[in-house]
């Protein structure tokens, strides 16, 4: 579940992408078609049920009419993302798989959002948060790079330091469900504050 940007918004965070890409520091991001984005929460396929099990279905498209309803409640969401960090790579990951990020600052609206999803996942599709996607444990980012080799953490650090894009601000416009594999497939989307939806529900 992602949180889609403003196109101006989403536009700054693509030239980070681009100019990580040029450098050879990072294209997976690019390669998959995502777009920029805040995970909001992301469920590995062994947490879900099987689709079809239980009544409705595919237990995260049985959210598509909680999700539209909370989204047309909501006004888009201000966000700033005003610093650069890092997520080293697991031990059970390639040493290659280094995450850069920038983060945005956390605000009473952004967390309600995501606390409020978490109570949807729980209700409407039966499905336990992750705990590092649990209100108490959550750290928002939006990915530059996911694939940066360890030894040029500091290399890709100054690339993006050298584009002075922070801090940025923007919006939160749409909420989308979205399937990650080799390629991102978005399933279902809804604008905050609208009555509208793209894809399937």
């Amino acid at each position: 579940m992602e949180l889609y940007f403003d196109p101006a918004l989403e536009n700054q965070v693509l030239k980070a992408w681009n100019a990580l890409a040029r450098r050879h520091l990072g294209t997976r991001l690019i390669d998959a078609a995502a777009r920029p984005h805040l995970p909001l929460l992301h469920l590995p396929a062994a947490a879900l049920p099987p689709p079809g099990t239980g009544a409705g279905g595919d237990p995260l498209l049985r959210l598509g009419p909680s999700l539209r309803a909370l989204a047309s409640r909501l006004d888009p969401l201000p966000l700033a993302l005003s610093s650069l960090a890092a997520l080293p790579a697991s031990a059970a990951a390639s040493p290659n798989d280094n995450v850069l990020f920038l983060a945005p600052t956390p605000s009473a609206a952004l967390l309600g959002l995501h606390a409020q999803l978490c109570e949807l996942l729980r209700k409407d599709a039966g499905v336990e948060v992750p705990d590092a996607f649990r209100p108490d444990h959550w750290v928002p980012r939006c990915a530059v790079a996911v694939d940066v080799p360890r030894g040029r953490m500091a290399e890709a650090f100054c690339v993006l330091r050298e584009l002075k894009l922070l801090p940025v601000s923007g919006y939160g416009m749409d909420i989308a469900l979205v399937e990650v594999g080799n390629a991102v497939r978005e399933l279902v989307s809804y604008p905050l504050g609208g009555s509208g939806g793209a894809g399937a529900d």
